[in-house]
């Protein structure tokens, strides 16, 4: 077999096509995955009907959801900037971002210290759930005492207690209660 040299790539591809006219643009949400995962439920809870549009237009579109879905998907990027900016406006040191009014943005206020406890600990344990059900416990009534978000877990069944309501984790480094 001939040697020969590796070759990298080292440069950033970017597609540089304008979106429609027609689409309306959104700023991406732009967090790594640790918030992300922290503020999932709350996103999902709050843009289920968006989430939903968007899901009935995929499962119609035929394999070209991706384009005939634009503006739905937008719309679920928009939702979930909205819920996400005010989960952490003021870690940022910003106080007023235009946005919905009302409900998300006062995480702002009662919620940020057990938000970021909560993700600092996934991003500490690798992002195991099961490590970090303390300030995820916090997380959630927190969040549901002043906003009235509720995590739920789709398809969870409903006869059993949620994985995030059991005092004994499997899985965690420490057996026994772990709040």
């Amino acid at each position: 077999m001939a040697r020969r040299e590796p070759q990298f790539n080292q440069q950033v591809l970017v597609d540089t096509t304008p979106m429609p006219a027609d689409i309306p643009s959104v700023q991406e949400i732009g967090a790594t995955s640790a918030p992300l995962t922290s503020a999932a439920f709350f996103i999902g809870d709050k843009c289920k009907a968006f989430n939903d549009d968007y899901m009935k237009c995929k499962s119609e579109s035929n394999g070209r959801g991706e384009f005939d879905c634009l503006k739905e998907g937008r719309k679920v990027t928009r939702c979930a900037a909205s819920v996400y900016v005010f989960l952490c406006l003021t870690r940022l040191g910003l106080e007023d971002v235009p946005g919905e009014s009302g409900g998300i943005k006062d995480i702002n206020t009662h919620c940020l210290k057990q938000f970021t406890a909560h993700w600092e600990c996934l991003e500490n344990n690798n992002h195991h759930l099961w490590e970090c059900r303390k300030p995820e416990m916090e997380l959630n009534k927190c969040v549901f005492d002043k906003l009235g978000l509720k995590k739920t877990i789709p398809g969870a069944p409903e006869n059993q207690t949620p994985v995030h309501l059991r005092p004994k984790q499997i899985y965690a480094q420490f057996p026994g209660p772990q709040y």
